[in-house]
């Protein structure tokens, strides 16, 4: 296996503990799980969970350190214009109508020891 390779393994490898882990809080936080990693061709929803009659579409940015800076910087306002895009998306195809749509992050630090954070940000745009 080439370094190239290995690279981009292991960073799919961490998205999907990221989202794993974020998956978790969030259905832990009274949350109902009803997509995962949903896929057109304008773009990806990491997650789309139900919070009351609020439709919540999640971005899930996971890192190992912040040395780079943290994964709430990831998230500019083109990306959160694109979810909003896709959540329409998402709502026409499953055909699901929805009193409100809520647009969330959740951070995931992984760092090489000790314990993950999960930070939930709601409401980013």
């Amino acid at each position: 296996m080439t370094r190239t390779t290995t690279t981009a393994a292991s960073k799919q490898a961490l998205g999907a503990y990221g989202e794993t882990l974020a998956a978790r809080h969030l259905v832990g936080q009274g949350m109902v799980l009803l997509d995962r990693n949903w896929r057109c061709e304008a773009g990806e929803i990491d997650l789309v969970l139900r919070d009351g009659e609020v439709l919540v579409v999640c971005e899930v940015k996971t890192r190992t350190s912040t040395d780079f800076g943290t994964p709430h910087e990831a998230v500019t306002d083109i990306k959160v214009a694109r979810l909003r895009r896709l959540a329409t998306r998402w709502l026409e195809e499953r055909a699901v109508v929805a009193r409100d749509v809520r647009i969330d992050l959740v951070a995931v630090v992984r760092p090489r020891r000790g314990a993950s954070s999960v930070d939930h940000v709601r409401g980013i745009g």
